[in-house]
């Protein structure tokens, strides 16, 4: 079982940036890892996912060449780099790994999430 910390949300104005981090109390090179986000009265959304290693990566087309995934197996750390920032990105972002492999694209495939953090963009 792992555990997942989720750090750096906040207000920025819009096309500011953001890097979240993830933090797993065991070894993240067991689980593949994703990050989703949701807004007020909306479905969790999947914004990125990243394989075991690291070799693959999965963007959602709204957060294409705005987001970067990545992970430090060594920290069992996994980020999120957001830059070019938009309001409609607001949202409470959640860190989560599931077990096996590949990357997967909807909430109900991870086993286990984070409690979230808040990402605030202002117009």
């Amino acid at each position: 079982q792992v555990q997942l910390g989720e750090s750096g949300g906040g207000l920025v104005q819009a096309g500011g940036s953001l890097r979240l981090s993830c933090a797993a109390s065991g070894r993240t090179n067991s689980y593949g890892m994703g990050w989703f986000r949701q807004a007020p009265g909306k479905e969790h959304e999947f914004v990125s996912g990243i394989s075991r290693s690291g070799g693959m990566t999965s963007y959602a087309d709204s957060v294409k060449g705005r987001f970067t995934i990545s992970r430090d197996n060594v920290k069992n750390t996994v980020y999120l780099q957001m830059n070019n920032l938009k309001p409609e990105d607001t949202a409470v972002y959640y860190c989560t790994a599931r077990e096996g492999f590949g990357i997967g694209t909807t909430w109900s495939r991870y086993d286990y999430r984070g409690q979230g953090t808040q990402v605030t963009v202002s117009s």
